[in-house]
């Protein structure tokens, strides 16, 4: 038994939304960006990440996957296109170098105004082509908030060793006359 898709189905049947799917990403990658209703962009984003994972990705089979489940015009007023192999080839050629750098997320929706004739909600949804700006590197940064505080405690430390010899040195009284009153002074409370 089928299982049912979740969110709203596009079409009809799931045929027509799997063919509407195939198509709108066959356009995204034709054009760069479509204009939609947001809820086919919000459809189609999963599906076309998955299309820009495998052609990022550049081996034979990747190339065969992509091929298999791309939107394709077999006849154009009785004569063949091969529109399918050009956008292929487009894909793994220029769009996937500009996707080197992306770990994912290489499409945006943006929202637009609703439509004219029937007020529903529009966005745009494009492949982001700009290239990533490298992260900065939080390690050292941490690392100098990490030792600051290792500073901090050093130095207090020392402070409180120097508070300690000062308090030695103020009672000036040897640590043997210390241990032998403490001792006569536990042996007169036993007596007691």
């Amino acid at each position: 038994m089928p299982k049912p898709t979740k969110g709203a189905r596009l079409g009809g049947s799931p045929t027509h939304e799997r063919m509407i799917l195939r198509n709108m990403t066959s356009q995204l990658i034709e054009h760069g960006r479509i204009t939609t209703t947001e809820t086919k962009a919000r459809r189609v984003q999963p599906f076309a990440e998955k299309i820009l994972t495998k052609a990022k990705r550049g081996d034979l089979h990747s190339r065969r996957q992509v091929l298999a489940t791309l939107f394709e015009k077999k006849q154009v007023m009785g004569e063949p296109v091969k529109a399918k192999d050009k956008l292929v080839k487009k894909l793994f050629d220029e769009v996937a170098p500009t996707l080197e750098g992306r770990e994912g997320g290489y499409t945006r929706i943006t929202k637009i105004g609703p439509r004219k004739g029937d007020n529903a909600p529009m966005a745009v949804i494009e492949i982001i082509t700009e290239a990533v700006a490298p992260k900065a590197k939080p390690a050292k940064a941490k690392a100098a908030k990490a030792d600051a505080p290792k500073a901090e405690a050093k130095e207090e430390t020392k402070v409180e060793e120097e508070a300690v010899e000062a308090e030695v040195e103020e009672n000036d009284v040897p640590a043997d006359e210390t241990a032998i009153e403490e001792t006569e002074e536990a042996a007169a409370s036993e007596e007691k």
